[in-house]
């Protein structure tokens, strides 16, 4: 498996730096730095305390945890977030609460998955036409009903 140096600077000692849960994990989990309560159908931005220097032709994406998903109704509102390589900002995650009661997160609760992944810039070749294609213009829907 391939690795990337990154170089991060931590507020706090006390939130351990985001590690794999297993040798074969593509995400490190984040885990908040601070307290917030969300409310049924409520969001908010919780800080890591974490600053990070993606080296230039990376971005890291912020994702939802599965298990919190799960258990608790709470995901990643904008997912996945985008951290870009010229970022020096905290590594913040914007939480929504789609469960029933009040979810309540601690400093320390590993609250999103951190990705690293390869940068691919586009470069516009701008035409009179698009060549023909099997599908065209379908859109929504268009492939099959299920």
């Amino acid at each position: 498996m391939r690795r990337v140096s990154v170089k991060i600077v931590r507020q706090s000692k006390d939130i351990p730096l985001p590690e794999y849960g297993t040798p074969y994990s593509s995400g490190v989990d984040l885990r908040a730095s601070e307290e917030l309560v969300l409310q049924p159908g409520g969001w908010g931005s919780v800080g890591t305390g974490l600053y990070i220097e993606l080296p230039e032709g990376y971005e890291a994406q912020v994702r939802p945890r599965s298990g919190l998903a799960l258990r608790s109704g709470v995901t990643v509102l904008n997912a996945p977030g985008t951290i870009d390589s010229d970022y020096r900002g905290e590594i913040r995650v914007i939480l929504i609460n789609h469960g029933e009661s009040p979810y309540h997160v601690k400093p320390g609760d590993r609250i999103a998955q951190m990705v690293l992944a390869s940068v691919v810039q586009l470069e516009w070749e701008e035409v009179s036409n698009l060549s023909l294609s099997q599908r065209g213009e379908g859109g929504f829907g268009s492939t099959g009903m299920n």
